[in-house]
């Protein structure tokens, strides 16, 4: 299985395990969206568009749009618009321009109403065309008609080599002929230098800027909006839920196998049991406040192990329990009695410990104690030949599996083995009817409840 398909598959098992947490945290995200909305008043925004005549360059575009929001620019409007408080200065970050495709200038008008954003993004519209139409030298200013001067000399100046022309001597003297070229020369000169002016000049062709109408009026509230906040709440929640979940399961130093546990105990490994799964055995039993919290959100049940796999029926389940024994059998063969040592919180194990207590019989004795985990303290040791760890995989980390080999190294318990218990799925029933030859119901094994610790309520992590 590749490493996506576990992530998907521990993604649905959050989804399906902490449902109720992660649609309390939705909710409660969408309330922090709701009161930040009620932090920011709701905003409208006002286009106008302004049309530049000519051929620009990009770079062109650009400038004027960097232009139209200028200080100069806003500055002008505000003064233009004259709302109470309001100032160039606190304008200039409503106000916005970009440049569009066909030498179209956007500009853009931030309000607290519709009215406002339509007068702001029309005023500042109306001050760019005329200040860009000013630094073109579209005004009233001298220095702008120095251009359209200079054309009429060079006009006047064809002219009058036109008038020497005809004046001059018609006869057929090199003097003449040499006369009449330079003359014809010098107007075809001037009527290139006329072109060229006409080309280079930025106020015959670029000046006549134009506002393509009234911004419309915004019919609804600029992102982000109320709505926006609210669903971007609820998910940024979740998703800070789902991820909170991944990291403590990728950091979570409880251990897994059953090799890995022996190991943290100091002894080997026995063998391992199958429990059948039971609704709610694998929940702690925390009462007050919090505990009553931890079962409604969900809280009491594990996401992070997997889901119990099918048995293979009561005699498989038996079959796994002789051959425990046996070894146990091996490991001690003059055994007469042994310390089975249960975390306290296991109901797994603490079962398990009961069944392996009725398959051994008195071949050893087994009696089963409960040790809590926090501040491990086991029995001194009497007649026992020592003892045997029974608990399940994921629930304990290598330091409380320290402890527990440290508590019987001080009562003077030998640890005989480890065994590993885990949950299992019944078979589905079968339908009525005959059943098939040889296919009997299996015995129903009795567990008796043996000297055990109360469950301490151990958090699910």
């Amino acid at each position: 299985m590749s490493d996506e398909t576990i992530r998907l598959v521990t993604i649905g098992r959050i989804l399906r395990r902490r449902w109720r947490l992660l649609a309390v945290l939705a909710v409660l995200g969408a309330l922090v969206g709701y009161g930040s909305s009620l932090l920011f008043p709701p905003s409208y925004t006002a286009s106008a568009s302004v049309l530049l005549p000519g051929v620009w360059q990009d770079r062109e575009l650009l400038t004027q749009a960097e232009i139209a929001t200028s200080s100069v620019v806003v500055d002008r409007a505000a003064a233009t618009l004259g709302w109470a408080g309001v100032s160039g200065s606190s304008l200039r970050d409503k106000v916005s321009a970009t440049a569009a495709d066909g030498n179209i200038i956007r500009i853009s008008g931030t309000a607290e109403t519709p009215e406002r954003a339509q007068q702001l993004s029309d005023q500042v519209a109306q001050q760019f065309v005329t200040f860009a139409g000013r630094i073109a030298g579209d005004s009233a200013d001298p220095e702008a008609a120095q251009p359209e001067a200079l054309r009429q000399l060079v006009v006047q100046a064809s002219r009058r080599i036109t008038d020497l022309a005809a004046a001059a001597d018609p006869g057929q003297t090199v003097e003449s002929v040499q006369t009449r070229t330079e003359l014809e020369k010098l107007r075809t000169t001037l009527q290139d230098a006329i072109k060229k002016l006409d080309q280079a000049d930025p106020a015959a062709n670029k000046a006549n800027m134009v506002v393509m109408g009234s911004a419309p009026r915004p019919s609804g509230e600029a992102p982000p909006t109320r709505t926006q906040l609210v669903a971007a709440g609820a998910l940024l929640f979740f998703l800070l839920a789902v991820v909170g979940h991944l990291t403590a399961g990728r950091t979570s130093r409880r251990l897994r196998t059953g090799p890995e546990i022996a190991a943290a105990l100091g002894s080997v490994l026995l063998g391992t049991v199958d429990v059948p799964a039971e609704r709610g055995a694998h929940r702690p039993r925390g009462r007050g406040p919090r505990g009553l919290t931890g079962r409604l959100l969900g809280l009491d049940v594990r996401w992070d192990l997997p889901a119990p796999r099918t048995s293979g029926g009561e005699a498989s389940r038996q079959l796994r329990r002789r051959r425990v024994c046996a070894r146990l059998r091996e490991q001690l063969p003059d055994a007469g009695r042994l310390l089975v040592l249960v975390p306290d919180g296991d109901e797994t194990a603490r079962r398990a410990a009961g069944q392996l207590a009725d398959e051994a019989g008195s071949d050893p004795l087994l009696r089963v104690v409960g040790v809590p985990v926090a501040r491990p303290l086991v029995p001194e040791r009497e007649d026992e030949s020592g003892a045997l760890v029974v608990l399940s995989a994921g629930n304990w980390t290598a330091e409380e599996l320290a402890g527990i080999a440290g508590a019987c190294e001080d009562a003077g318990q030998e640890l005989a083995g480890v065994v590993v218990a885990g949950p299992v799925r019944e078979r589905p029933a079968r339908s009525r009817g005959r059943r098939p030859d040889g296919d009997e119901p299996a015995p129903t094994v009795a567990e008796p409840v043996h000297a055990l610790g109360d469950d301490p309520g151990r958090g699910s992590g």
